[in-house]
């Protein structure tokens, strides 16, 4: 078990270098991932388990200890980056298809790889924690109702049957993690730490499986395509920071709100594009798998060290007063 646990905090620790090999090679072989489309869904489903295997009483008594950070946190989830996703599908006149999938990875809540950023970053962890479990479980009634608001002119959106597809992926399996912690308590506490690892092997397949089923149109429409998705986390990332300064929240909030609003769950949109519209609408979710894995600990690792540095000056100086 010791062993699993190392190679569970390598995995973790490495993550983004996986997502970047792994999409890599199913764009240049796309052959030989294409199978792993199929399964998206039940990846998803498996990761969102494992969530809810991680989830305790300490998540949600966050959420009452600082419920101000949490709502601006998920009203920044579910404002900024649907707004930022629909104002670059009308300035970038992008196709039906493609406005769609845009949309579709804005209206998402946030990725569970923001918590680990959040964490790098030396920021609020708990409130990351919180602000996506909260955002998370409500995504089965937000999220189509957002689609259908911002995606409804270019293409029919049926809400209900997202909310079915949905519930399915994310709040039933969330569900069943918890029901499966309460019951089997000790044994969950024994192989929490390996869940990281069966994580990213989630996320690397999921992505991987969507740059194949989607390699030739993201050859085709790659630089635009891979700018807007850029341009798309970095004004989220941002703009999420942003919020949490004008509502004067703590240095460490700041950082949790801004990857919390920045990084999206990309592979619940692909999986809602692949089952409700088509293939193509699936790319822009393919590329912030990739991007938002490259942006993400990059920022964190700048804040992490900026951290330090604070830290080791702050000793120095008292120190010296001392």
């Amino acid at each position: 078990m010791r062993a699993l646990e190392k190679i569970s905090s390598f995995a973790n620790s490495t993550f983004a270098l996986w997502v970047v090999l792994f999409s890599l090679l199913s764009f240049l072989y796309p052959s030989s991932f294409v199978w792993i489309s199929d399964y998206i869904s039940i990846l998803l489903g498996i990761i969102m388990f494992g969530m809810g295997l991680t989830l305790s009483l300490n998540d949600f008594k966050a959420v009452l200890k600082q419920p101000k950070s949490v709502l601006i946190g998920v009203l920044g989830q579910y404002t900024i980056m649907p707004s930022l996703a629909y104002g670059l599908a009308l300035l970038f006149q992008l196709p039906p298809e493609v406005a769609i999938g845009v949309i579709l990875v804005g209206c998402c809540p946030g990725g569970t790889a923001s918590n680990v950023m959040t964490y790098l970053a030396k920021g609020n962890t708990a409130l990351s924690v919180a602000v996506t479990s909260v955002a998370t479980l409500i995504a089965p009634f937000l999220t189509p109702v957002l689609i259908m608001l911002f995606a409804s002119q270019w293409l029919e959106v049926s809400a209900s049957s997202l909310l079915v597809s949905i519930l399915k992926i994310v709040l039933l399996p969330i569900i069943l993690g918890i029901i499966v912690k309460l019951l089997f308590k000790n044994g969950v506490e024994k192989s929490i730490k390996a869940l990281p690892l069966i994580s990213v092997i989630g996320i690397v397949a999921v992505a991987a499986g969507v740059v194949a089923v989607n390699a030739e149109s993201i050859a085709d429409a790659a630089l635009k395509m891979i700018f807007i998705v850029m341009l798309h986390n970095l004004f989220g990332l941002f703009f999420g920071w942003l919020l949490a300064r004008l509502f004067r929240l703590d240095e460490g909030s700041q950082k949790a709100l801004s990857i919390e609003v920045g990084m999206q769950n990309s592979g619940l949109g692909a999986a809602l594009a692949l089952a409700h519209f088509s293939p193509i609408a699936a790319v822009p979710s393919a590329i912030f798998s990739v991007w938002h894995n490259i942006s993400g600990p990059l920022l964190a690792t700048y804040w992490g060290k900026k951290h330090d540095r604070q830290e080791k000056r702050q000793k120095e100086e008292q120190k010296h007063v001392v």
